[in-house]
C-alpha cells in the first residue's frame, strides 16, 4: 500500500504541479486475498479502503480524529480483477462548522495494457471529534482551481440535499407504496425467508481507530458481506454488487462491541435485487444499538457480463410487503437519480418530466448546472453599455452568455425581489404573463410563464419552469436562483403558444457591501431563447440592455418593500394524482 500527499503546496496558482493541500492517494493491489470467489475485488473491501483514504483527507483538514457521518449514493461502474491496481484518490471539498464533505474518486488500472478505467466516484460526510477543549471549528477551504470552486459551491446543495433526504424518502416512500397495491403473487417465487441472513461481530483493536471508535468502511464491508449472502441465496449464483443508496451512521460503534449484522432481499426484479441490511450494537446485557441501515442493489451477471434474468421473491407477510412496495417507490427514485444525475449536462434533456420522486435530484441539477456556469473563467466580454456587460462563452456547439451589473441595493433585497418569478414582468418585457402552478417546497416552485412573438403575427412561447432559490450557506456563496423547463401532464403544449425550453438560466447576487450588490444573469442559450438576444450579441441592438438597466431601476425602487404574498401553492401530491391518472 501508498498513501500520499506530503508535500510542498505553497505553490503558485498557475503552476501546473499544485496539489489540494487535503489530497490523500492510496494506491493498492488486488490480491487473492482481496477478492471474491470471482477473483475479483471485494465490494467490502473497497469499502474499506475508500472510507480509510476519505477518513485520513478529512483528519489532514482538521488536524484531529474524525468520523464517518454518512456516504451518499454509490454506482459501481466496473468490477476489479486479482492482479489490477486501485486508486482511491480523496480531498476536502468544503468545511462546514464541524463536517466536511469529502470527494472520493475511484480508478482502476490494468498493469499489463495500461488501460484505466473508473470504477466509481462518491462524497462521504465526516465529523470532526471533539476535544478537550470542546466543539471542533474546522477551518474553511480556499479553493485555488475552477474545479475546487465548482466542488466547493456544489458542497453546499449536496448538504442541503443530505439534510432533506429522509424526510423525503419517507414521503415518497408513503404516497407511493398507498398507490402500488397488493403485491403480485408469482408460483415459482422464492420465499423471502429463505434470504434472511444474520451474522456477529466482535469489534477489535484491529477494526477500530485510535479514538476506539469501529471504522465506518469496516461496519459496511460486514454490511455489504451479509447482503451478499442474501442476493446469493435468492439466485444460487455468484451476485454482484452495483450501487448502495446513501446512509447515514446513526451511532457510534466501539472496540468490545458485539455487532449483529442483519439482511434480506426486499424484492427482485427482471435483472437486479434489492437487499435491505441494518447493523445494531450491543455490550453486555444493554439493548441493542442502532448503528446503520442501507440498501443494497445487486445483479447477477452471465459470461458475457450482461445481467441474468432473475427469480421473482414472495415476501413475508405485513413488514416483508411492506418492504416489497418499498423496494418498488425506492427503485424508481434509483432510476430517476441516475437519469438525472449520472448524465452530463450536455446529455440531459431540455424538459425533464417532473415528480415528487425526482424533485430533489431535478433541484440538484438545476443548482448545480448554474453554480458550473459561475465558476468557469473563460467567458469573452462582448460588448458594456449603461454599466451592464454582456459576456459570452461557447462550448460544444453551446452559446452561453451572462450579463453582469451592480445595483445599490442589499443582496438580502435583492434576492427577495428577483426570486419571486412574477414580479419580473415589472421589468422584462419578454415576461408576458406568469402564474405559479405548485410550489415544491420552500426552495423549489413551478412557473409558467408566456413570452410575446418576436415576429409580426406570430404566436407567443410559453415555458414551464422550476426555479430553484438558495440563501447562501455561508458569506462565501451567492445567493441563487436557478431556472430550468421541466414538463406537467397537468400543462401540455397548448394551440396558442409554442413551447419553448430552457435548459440553465438563473440569476447569482453576490453581496459587495452592505449596500452594494453584483447581479449576474446567466443563460444557456436554446434554439427557443437565441431569437431574443441574437441581436444584442452581434451588437445591433440595445432592448437586452435595456432590460437589466430597467430590472436596477426596479430593484432601486423597491428595496425597502416589504415581502410580496403568498404563492398559494398548489399541492405537489396533487400533481403527482395526476400523472397516476394519465
Amino acid at each position: 500500500m501508498t498513501s500520499e500527499g506530503d508535500g510542498d503546496h505553497n505553490v503558485a496558482e498557475n503552476d501546473e504541479t499544485y496539489r489540494n493541500p487535503t489530497e490523500v492517494k492510496m494506491s493498492q493491489i488486488v490480491l487473492p486475498c482481496h477478492s471474491n470467489h470471482c477473483g475479483e475485488l471485494s465490494a467490502g473491501q473497497l469499502l474499506k479502503w475508500m472510507d480509510s483514504t476519505a477518513c485520513l483527507s478529512a483528519e489532514r483538514h482538521a488536524g484531529c480524529s474524525c468520523v464517518t457521518a454518512s456516504v451518499d449514493d454509490i454506482h459501481f461502474e466496473h468490477t476489479i480483477g486479482v492482479g489490477n491496481v486501485v486508486t482511491i484518490v480523496a480531498k476536502v471539498n468544503r468545511a462546514f462548522t464541524s463536517s466536511m464533505e469529502v470527494g472520493i474518486s475511484v480508478t482502476c488500472e490494468d498493469l499489463y495494457t495500461d488501460r484505466h478505467w473508473r470504477v466509481c466516484q462518491a462524497f462521504a460526510t465526516f465529523v470532526a471529534r471533539r476535544t478537550e477543549a470542546g466543539k471542533v471549528q474546522l477551518k474553511q477551504m480556499s479553493p485555488h482551481t475552477q474545479m475546487e470552486q465548482m466542488e466547493y459551491s456544489l458542497a453546499a446543495e449536496r448538504r442541503r440535499m443530505r439534510l432533506i433526504h429522509a424526510e423525503i424518502i419517507t414521503d415518497l416512500l408513503s404516497s407511493s407504496t398507498a398507490q402500488l397495491g397488493e403485491c403480485q403473487e408469482y408460483q415459482d417465487a422464492v420465499p423471502a425467508e429463505r434470504t434472511r441472513v444474520e451474522s456477529v461481530e466482535l469489534v477489535l483493536p484491529p477494526h477500530a481507530n485510535h479514538q476506539v471508535s469501529t471504522f465506518g468502511g469496516q461496519i459496511m464491508a460486514w454490511m455489504e458481506n451479509v447482503a451478499t449472502i442474501s442476493a446469493s441465496r435468492l439466485c444460487n449464483a455468484h451476485p454482484t454488487l452495483r450501487s448502495i443508496d446513501m446512509f447515514h451512521f446513526r451511532g457510534p460503534s466501539h472496540i468490545g462491541d458485539r455487532l449483529v449484522l442483519k439482511s434480506i432481499v426486499n424484492n427482485a426484479f427482471k435483472h437486479s435485487m434489492e437487499v435491505g441490511v441494518c447493523a445494531e450494537a450491543y455490550q453486555g446485557g444493554e439493548p441493542q444499538r442502532h448503528i446503520n441501515s442501507a440498501f443494497m442493489t445487486f445483479e447477477v451477471l452471465d459470461g458475457d457480463r450482461k445481467p441474468c434474468t432473475l427469480p421473482r421473491i414472495r415476501p413475508e407477510p405485513v413488514d416483508g410487503k411492506r418492504r416489497y412496495q418499498e423496494a418498488i417507490a425506492r427503485k424508481k427514485i434509483r432510476l430517476d437519480r441516475k437519469y438525472i444525475i449520472s448524465c452530463k449536462q450536455t446529455e440531459v434533456p431540455l424538459s425533464v418530466p417532473w415528480d415528487p420522486s425526482n424533485q430533489m435530484y431535478l433541484s440538484y441539477n438545476n443548482v448545480s448546472a448554474l453554480k458550473l456556469m459561475d465558476t468557469r473563467n473563460n467567458w469573452v466580454l462582448t460588448s458594456e453599455k449603461n454599466k451592464v456587460r454582456l459576456y459570452t462563452l461557447e462550448e460544444n456547439q453551446t452559446l452561453c452568455f451572462k450579463v453582469e451589473m451592480y445595483v445599490s441595493v442589499s443582496a438580502e433585497q435583492t434576492f427577495h425581489l428577483l426570486s419571486d418569478l412574477r414580479r419580473r414582468k415589472e421589468w422584462d418585457r419578454h415576461y408576458e404573463e406568469c402564474e405559479v402552478i405548485t410550489q415544491a417546497d420552500e426552495d423549489d416552485t413551478i412557473y409558467r410563464i408566456a413570452t410575446p412573438s418576436v415576429s409580426k403575427g406570430g404566436k407567443g412561447q410559453d415555458f414551464i419552469l422550476l426555479a430553484s432559490c438558495r440563501k447562501p450557506c455561508d458569506v462565501r456563496d451567492p445567493y441563487l436562483i436557478a431556472l430550468r423547463s421541466v414538463t406537467l401532464p397537468t400543462h401540455p403544449p397548448t394551440e396558442d403558444y409554442n413551447r419553448g425550453e430552457v435548459l440553465c438560466a438563473g440569476f447569482t447576487i453576490w453581496e459587495e457591501s452592505s449596500t452594494i450588490t453584483k447581479v449576474t444573469y446567466y443563460n444557456q442559450a436554446t434554439p427557443g431563447v437565441l431569437p431574443y438576444i441574437s441581436t444584442d450579441i452581434v451588437g445591433l441592438s440595445s432592448s437586452f440592455y435595456s432590460a437589466f438597466s430597467a430590472c436596477s431601476d426596479f430593484l432601486e425602487a423597491n428595496k425597502n418593500s416589504l415581502s410580496t404574498a403568498s404563492l398559494q401553492p398548489i399541492n405537489a401530491t396533487d400533481i403527482l394524482s395526476l400523472q397516476k391518472e394519465q
